[in-house]
């Protein structure tokens, strides 16, 4: 076995203990211990991306207990990505947050940080359905609590809707996960995979239950409509190095239901064959719609960006619809992409609220280096609408590309270009209030009040240091549309290697299963 594969678990989850007990109030200590452990974690996820380079599937046996007997951690080219996504981003959402002082405005922001880390590391690289509703708990607990970090009335009620929410989520996991042991006496997925293939269709009633529960459990956790609207409001209201981390939250639904319905409930499945496409393609729509309509009548700058990733949440589940190995190379594109561009807009967000008496669109002072943050606005803007030259362009147009010839090709196509249209404009509205039409009033001793010439409100600019994470999320995203080429040729690989369900099944259960034919 390699035991690399468990340190993206382990690393945070010894870590974050450490920092809580020991560093809590030392933030000098904390920040260089948080630092160097997520450094490591960013280098152990590129040396487990080059593993899993070869195709195969590399299989971790806890207590060398094996598999469907034993809890197992499965590393293939997947679950590799996304763990090295999640690092990379976590780097630069640690730095925003020490560059800044968000870090210290509470004891226990870098401990809960790395039990965050630790959750959404588990929950992409475990083979068992029941320890993916495990991490799936450690990722609410920890995430409550950096939701409600630096405190405030207002966040302490969006975090009570999150956790509501999301445990509204974990009951239906539990339901799912019961009515799926019942249908086939077993949680690994491996073993899943096979005995869903071999169970008679007259007998499949409650594993077609099992399947829709799930569907919804992971619709939950990607904000999909109709349970989308918990997003913008805990979006909005959390603390801007938390919104950015929270990019990779909606993704491990996504995954998740990546995962699944290629693996488990494939489409070679005649139980459950068509269910999830079904449900999914609506539900992706009417997402995008409501992301789109949503930016364009936001008052609020960071309800804005809230609603953009909704948007963008409906863009991917509708790559993922199509369940071709095509589809889900490009949905693997566009998540990496629009990680980082949501990450990008919250960061900087922070930077240009933190100078302002508040996020409201409406005419205020310009802030402080008004000239540098409309021009990152603009990139990041471009970025996230899908507007040429960014990754988000290209994405875009490998989501229409991939949705070819599908009986809902017409209206995904109108939702995709008519919902980013309509992004555009509350994008164009929103940087032209923010920044090109920023005017101050002064109100005279006699009452009287005159527009004059705008001056920069007195505030701090932004340090080299603060804009370093933005631009680095910026310089991330000329990469993804770089070297689009070759990286969708490891994109189409990890698509392959999801739908060989032989191969899979084969790894992790070795001699213990019946591998499919």
């Amino acid at each position: 076995m390699n035991h690399w594969i468990i340190a993206p678990v382990v690393l945070p989850a010894l870590l974050a203990p450490i920092i809580a007990y020991v560093m809590r109030h030392d933030i000098v200590l904390a920040r260089w211990a948080s630092t160097a452990g997520t450094v490591a974690l960013a280098a152990i996820a590129l040396g487990l991306a080059v593993l899993a380079s070869d195709g195969a599937t590399h299989v971790y046996y806890l207590g060398n207990w094996t598999a469907p007997f034993g809890i197992v951690l499965v590393l293939d080219q997947l679950s590799a990505i996304m763990v090295l996504l999640t690092s990379v981003l976590a780097l630069i959402v640690l730095w925003h947050a020490m560059a800044t002082g968000w870090d210290n405005r509470g004891r226990h922001f870098h401990a809960l940080f790395q039990f965050q880390l630790m959750g959404v590391c588990g929950a992409f690289l475990t083979g068992d359905a029941f320890n993916l509703f495990v991490f799936f708990e450690v990722l609410l607990i920890a995430s409550y609590g950096l939701m409600i970090h630096g405190g405030g009335k207002v966040r302490l009620k969006a975090g009570l809707q999150y956790v509501v929410m999301n445990l509204a989520g974990s009951t239906l996991f539990l339901f799912a996960l019961g009515t799926l042991y019942a249908a086939t006496g077993t949680l690994n997925l491996a073993d899943l995979a096979e005995k869903v293939r071999l169970l008679p269709i007259e007998d499949a009633a409650l594993l077609r239950v099992a399947a829709v529960l799930l569907l919804m459990v992971f619709a939950i956790k990607a904000a999909l409509f109709p349970v989308q609207f918990w997003l913008p409001g805990t979006y909005a209201n959390a603390p801007a190095p938390v919104a950015a981390l929270f990019a990779i939250m909606t993704k491990v639904g996504a995954y998740a239901i990546i995962r699944f319905y290629t693996l488990v409930f494939g489409p070679d499945v005649v139980a459950t064959q068509g269910l999830a496409g079904s449900w999914l393609v609506p539900g992706a729509i009417i997402t995008l719609a409501v992301g789109a309509f949503g930016v364009l009548a936001a008052r609020r700058l960071m309800p804005m960006l809230s609603f953009a990733v909704v948007g963008s949440m409906g863009t991917l589940m509708l790559a993922v619809a199509a369940f071709t190995p095509e589809a889900i190379a490009t949905a693997i594109y566009y998540l990496v992409h629009s990680t980082f561009a949501a990450a990008a807009l919250f960061l900087l967000a922070d930077l240009v609220v933190s100078r302002r008496r508040d996020d409201a669109l409406h005419h205020q002072p310009p802030v402080v280096q008004n000239g540098m943050f409309a021009a990152l606005f603009f990139v990041t803007a471009i970025a996230m609408t899908g507007m040429p030259p960014l990754s988000g362009f290209l994405g875009k147009l490998l989501v229409l590309d991939a949705v070819q010839g599908m009986s809902w090709m017409t209206a995904a196509w109108s939702a995709i270009l008519i919902g980013s249209l309509i992004t555009i404009v509350g994008f164009a509205r929103g940087g032209s209030v923010l920044f090109w039409k920023a005017t101050s009033l002064v109100v005279a001793e006699d009452g009287s009040s005159d527009m004059v010439t705008p001056k920069a409100q007195e505030a701090a600019p932004a340090t080299v240091l603060q804009f370093a994470p933005v631009a680095l999320s910026l310089v991330l995203l000329g990469f993804l549309a770089a070297l689009a080429g070759p990286l969708m040729g490891y994109f189409d690989s990890a698509a392959a290697q999801l739908f060989d369900v032989e191969h899979y099944v084969s790894a992790v259960l070795g001699g213990n299963g019946e591998v499919l034919k």
